[in-house]
This record gives structure tokens, sequence and C-alpha cells, in this order.
């Protein structure tokens, strides 16, 4: 039964009750329209996000928080950035929050869940989504989404986990670890595991990426994704 649950949701799955101006909020960002990904890089907002979490288990671990740092026409302005703590029923274990820091008393008196999550829309608007090896941190978000506000995010994300290969396969031709990009580019994570942190050495990544981007024709949103999906293409069939 545990795949017919994953594939149609589980029936004990609690109803989704949400306050007038949340559903408003939702309503609100849903009319925005989406962003055009054939523009350039250098007419494009990208948010680039960075989450903590109870675990790595992408099913039942709890996301902590979300860090984004939006790169706006090729730049990063550092009051536009986003941070939030959910707030946990049950704080997640000592040895998690060595890793990412927030303590059981930040966890307890986090953010109510679908506050932070209409929040975190309000800032995304219809931008594309960018993060290092992006599949767990879109799992933790998307699935955060249905569970406290009853959604589906449909958003575009790019991961420059399979973009950055690809844009300089003189230097690094297969994938690798982030702070392995970062060290080559010698962009500082001044704290690692702390979602901002990461998610704007990511944004300082992504222009990088940006600017090589612009020099191989590959100018756009768009292109950044064609790029993901042909290289994930040709690994399925090596």
């Amino acid at each position: 039964m545990g795949w017919l649950s994953r594939l149609f949701g589980s029936a004990e799955q609690k109803a989704v009750v949400l306050t007038p101006e949340q559903r408003q909020a939702i309503a609100d960002w849903r009319a925005v329209l989406p962003a055009d990904s054939g523009r350039s890089h250098y007419l494009s907002r990208y948010v680039v996000v960075d989450v903590e979490t109870s675990g790595l288990n992408m099913e039942k671990d709890q996301l902590i928080s979300i860090g984004a740092v939006a790169v706006v026409n090729g730049t990063i302005d550092f009051h536009d950035v986003f941070q939030v703590v959910l707030r946990q029923e049950v704080v997640s274990t000592d040895a998690n929050i060595l890793i990412h820091g927030i303590g059981g008393s930040a966890q307890r008196e986090g953010v109510d869940p679908p506050d932070a999550l209409v929040s975190f829309l309000q800032y995304l608007g219809k931008a594309p989504l960018v993060a290092y090896h992006a599949l767990f941190d879109q799992t933790m978000i998307e699935r955060a989404m249905q569970e406290f506000l009853g959604i589906k995010l449909d958003q575009t994300w790019i991961d420059l986990a399979w973009v950055m290969p690809d844009l300089f396969r003189e230097r690094i031709a297969e994938q690798v670890g982030l702070d392995d990009w970062l060290k080559l580019f010698g962009i500082e994570n001044i704290q690692r595991h702390n979602a901002v942190s990461d998610a704007y050495a990511t944004a300082m990544l992504m222009q990088v990426a940006m600017a090589r981007g612009a020099e191989k024709r590959a100018e756009s949103p768009a292109s950044f994704v064609t790029i993901e999906k042909s290289r994930r293409w040709m690994r399925r069939g090596s």
C-alpha cells in the first residue's frame, strides 16, 4: 500500500484549513503572470533557495526553514532576501540541530507553517527557482505546500549541479559538490548549513553561470532548463 499512498495521497492526511487572508494571498499569487522564460538572464528575476530540514528523508522529515536570495537583472540585492523558520510541533534531534543551528526554542517559536509558506509565495511570485542539487529542496518545499496550503507548486526549477558542468566542461566536467564550485571561483560561504548563507553563495554561483551562459548563447532561463534536461537525458543513456 505504500506506493499507492504516495501516488494518490493518504486518506489520513489532515484537511487543510486556511484563513480568508491566506486564501486571498494564494489567489493573488495564482493571478501573477508566469515569468517569460525566453527573456535574457539580465532581464529576469531568479529566486535562489536553500532549505534546512529535520533530516534527509524526503518522505518523512520536516521542512524547518527556507532561505532565499533574489538575482534580479544579474544583480544580487542584499536587502532582497527571504528567511523563515517554520514552527515545529516536534523539535528535531540534537544531532540535527548541530548541523543547521536552529535550536529547539527557535523551532517551537517559529512562524505558523501556512503563514510562513504564504509569505514565501509572496516573495517568490512566479520567478524560476534555482538551487544546487535541487531535487531535495524542491521535494521538501512542494511537500510542505501540499500539506499546509493544499496547493501544487508548479514552478520552474533550475539545478546548477547539472548546468555548471555543461558551461565549464574544461574546468569540471562531472557533477561535484557545491563546495567544489565555490572553491574554484573563490566564492565564500559565510555560514555553511545556514539557509540564507547557502542560498547567497549559490546566488553568486548563479551569477557566474549567467555570465558564462551569455558567452555560450545560453542566455535565458529556458536555455538553462534545456541544458539540464539534455544532461539528464545523456546520463540516463550512458
